[in-house]
């Protein structure tokens, strides 16, 4: 099940970018942990992982691996990130979640970067 994760604000959406290999980057064949708390997903290699910063959905990348030690651990990504984003803003929120929404809602965002 693909799950989706918020860049807190006080990393904002600058330095999460900086991070590297992100939408539309070429892979550099880093990878990339987000951490966050709460019990372990009910996701595979390949389900998405989507980001939402400043009140955003920014795009997903495909899990490579999930790290997890009770309540808390990390969603590990490659290269390959997507930047789509739905017409409803999303309010922060700690941990994770489950995607709510549809595939169809979503929308190419080509001005991802953008606040």
């Amino acid at each position: 099940m693909d799950v989706v994760v918020t860049v807190p604000k006080s990393f904002g959406l600058k330095q999460w970018i900086d991070e590297g290999d992100a939408a539309g980057d070429k892979y550099t064949g880093q990878l990339w942990d987000f951490y966050c708390g709460g019990g372990k997903p009910d996701i595979k290699v390949g389900e998405r992982v989507y980001v939402v910063c400043e009140g955003k959905l920014r795009g997903y990348a495909p899990l490579v691996e999930l790290l997890w030690n009770g309540s808390r651990g990390s969603f590990v990504r490659g290269g390959n990130a997507v930047a789509v984003t739905i017409k409803k803003p999303i309010t922060g929120f700690r941990g994770w979640r489950y995607r709510w929404w549809e595939y169809k809602d979503e929308m190419p965002f080509p001005d991802w970067r953008k606040s």
